[in-house]
C-alpha cells in the first residue's frame, strides 16, 4: 500500500535512465471502417473489431482478454495492440532506438493489419477527427473503464465523448536522464506542442461538412474536461519537478480504481481521499502503485509525465507522418545542443501567449502567432533545430541514411505553407465535389 507521497514521487524519479538507455516508443491510432458504405466497425461479427484482433493474433500476437472479450493483444517485446472507446485500433510501438525501428514497426504492423482486413472487406482511414459519421452512429467497445468514462464525462465537457469516439492520434513516448533534464524537455515540447498541432493538423470535417478547425481533433481537447487538460502553466513555473506533477495529480478527479479484474467507479472523487483510505469508493482501503499508475494515464494534457513523457498534440495521418512524429521531437529533445536552441525559441513566451497560440493553431494553423512570430516561420526554426539534433545523433539505417529524412514530409508542409486539413479542403472543394468519401479511398492505408 501507498503510504505517503514521498512514495509517489519515488515511482517518478524512477523513470530516470542514463542517455544510451533512452528509447522511442511510437503509438498510433486509426478508423476502422467498411469498404462498401465505409460506416465504422462494431465489435462484433464478420467484419468486427474482435474477427480483426483475431486474426492479427496469427502474427505472433498474445490476446488479452477481459469479460470473455479479446480486447488487445502484446507481445513480449512491450509492442502491443489496443481498442479505443469507438473502436479505433491503436498500435502502442515497444521501446526501441532509433526512428528507422520506428517506421519498420509501423510498416509491419500496418502490412499485418492489411492483409487481415483485405479479405474482410475491411479498411483503416489516419485522420484526428472522424470526417463523416456522427456521435450516434460510433461503436462503443466492450471495456469496462470506458462504461465509467462514458458516464462521467458528459459531466465536465460537452465534447469528451466526441473525444473518446471520433478522435485519432498519433503519440511519441521519449525519456529523461534526471528530474532537470525532464523538466526541460517538458518546458520545451509543451511550448510547441502546438507548432506540431499545425504540421499535423488533419481533421477538418465533422459528418461530412467542413467544420471551421483544421484540427478539429485539438479543439474537442478544449471542451473534453478542464480538471485534466491544457498547457499547465505550472511547469514553467519555478519548483517544477516530479514533487509538483504529484500535487497536479493528487488534485485531478479520479475515474476508477480496479479490483479483481472489475472496474470500481470513483469518477469524480480524490486520490488524496483515498491515501488516507477515505474514498468513498472503497472505504478504509488505500491504494497500490498499480491504483497509481493508472491514475496517471486519466489525465490528458498537451504533454502527459509517466516514467516518461508523451507528447500527444498531433493529429492521425498518414503513413510518412507516423514516422514524422517521433523523428520531430527526438530531434528536438535527444541532443543537448538542439534541446538548448528549441529553448531559446520559447523562453520569452508568457503564459497567456502560450494559452492563446493553444488556442488559435486548432482554427489558425500554420498562419496562428506568437510573439511576433507566424507558426510556419517557428515550424521552419524547429525543424531546421530537429533536423540539426538528428543528424547529431548519428543514427544510421542499414542503407547509411541518417534520420533526417523522416522529417520531409514536415518539410513539404512548411514550404508549401499549407496543412494537411487545408489540402483536405482544397480537394474536398474540387475533385472532390464536396463529398468527404473518397478520403476513405485517397487516404486510408
Amino acid at each position: 500500500m501507498i503510504e505517503s507521497k514521498a512514495e509517489l514521487v519515488a515511482s517518478l524519479e524512477q523513470g530516470c535512465k542514463p542517455r544510451d538507455q533512452w528509447r522511442i516508443g511510437t503509438e498510433h491510432e486509426k478508423f476502422g471502417f467498411r469498404l462498401d458504405d465505409l460506416r465504422p466497425l462494431p465489435y462484433e461479427g464478420d467484419q468486427g473489431i474482435r474477427a480483426i484482433l483475431q486474426g492479427l493474433a496469427g502474427y505472433g500476437w498474445e490476446p488479452v482478454t477481459e469479460g470473455g472479450n479479446v480486447i488487445a493483444l502484446k507481445k513480449p517485446d512491450g509492442c502491443s495492440i489496443t481498442l479505443e472507446p469507438g473502436g479505433q485500433l491503436e498500435l502502442s510501438g515497444a521501446p526501441v532506438e532509433t526512428i528507422h525501428q520506428t517506421c519498420d514497426e509501423v510498416n509491419t504492423h500496418l502490412r499485418e493489419v492489411k492483409s487481415v482486413c483485405e479479405p474482410l472487406g475491411v479498411g483503416f482511414l489516419g485522420m484526428g477527427f472522424h470526417p463523416k459519421w456522427s456521435r450516434d452512429d460510433m461503436p462503443w467497445m466492450p471495456k469496462a473503464r470506458y462504461r465509467v468514462m462514458r458516464n462521467y464525462m458528459p459531466r465536465v465537457g460537452e465534447l469528451g465523448l466526441d473525444m473518446m469516439l471520433r478522435t485519432c492520434t498519433v503519440q511519441v513516448n521519449l525519456d529523461f536522464a534526471s528530474e532537470a533534464d525532464m523538466v526541460r524537455k517538458f518546458q520545451v515540447s509543451l511550448a510547441l506542442q502546438p507548432i506540431a498541432t499545425a504540421l499535423f493538423a488533419n481533421s477538418p470535417f465533422t459528418e461530412g461538412q467542413p467544420n471551421g478547425f483544421l484540427s478539429y481533433r485539438s479543439q474537442v481537447w478544449t471542451r473534453t474536461d478542464p480538471d485534466r487538460s491544457g498547457m499547465l502553466p505550472f511547469v514553467f513555473e519555478s519548483g517544477m519537478g516530479f514533487e509538483r506533477w504529484v500535487d497536479y495529480m493528487l488534485d485531478v478527479p479520479m475515474y476508477f480504481v480496479l479490483r479483481d479484474h472489475q472496474y470500481i467507479d470513483a469518477a469524480g472523487q480524490s486520490f488524496r481521499d483515498f491515501m488516507a483510505g477515505r474514498l468513498p469508493a472503497l472505504p478504509g482501503e488505500k491504494p497500490t502503485l498499480s491504483d497509481w499508475q493508472d491514475h496517471l494515464t486519466t489525465v490528458f494534457p498537451e504533454v502527459r509525465l509517466k516514467t516518461f513523457l508523451e507528447m500527444r498534440g498531433a493529429d492521425g495521418g498518414p503513413w510518412r507522418r507516423l514516422c514524422a512524429l517521433p523523428a520531430f521531437w527526438v530531434g528536438l529533445l535527444y541532443d543537448d545542443d538542439a534541446l538548448g536552441a528549441a529553448w531559446d525559441l520559447v523562453k520569452g513566451w508568457t503564459a497567456e501567449q502560450r494559452h492563446q497560440l493553444r488556442l488559435d493553431v486548432p482554427r489558425l494553423g500554420l498562419a496562428a502567432e506568437v510573439a511576433g512570430q507566424s507558426v510556419q516561420s517557428l515550424a521552419r526554426q524547429t525543424l531546421d533545430i530537429a533536423g540539426a539534433g538528428l543528424s547529431a545523433r548519428g543514427r544510421l539505417s542499414g542503407s547509411g541514411d541518417n534520420e533526417t529524412g523522416f522529417l520531409n514530409s514536415l518539410w513539404e508542409v512548411v514550404d508549401r505553407g499549407t496543412t494537411p486539413a487545408e489540402r483536405k479542403l482544397e480537394l474536398y472543394r474540387g475533385r472532390w465535389q464536396e463529398s468527404v468519401d473518397p478520403v476513405f479511398q485517397e487516404c486510408a492505408y
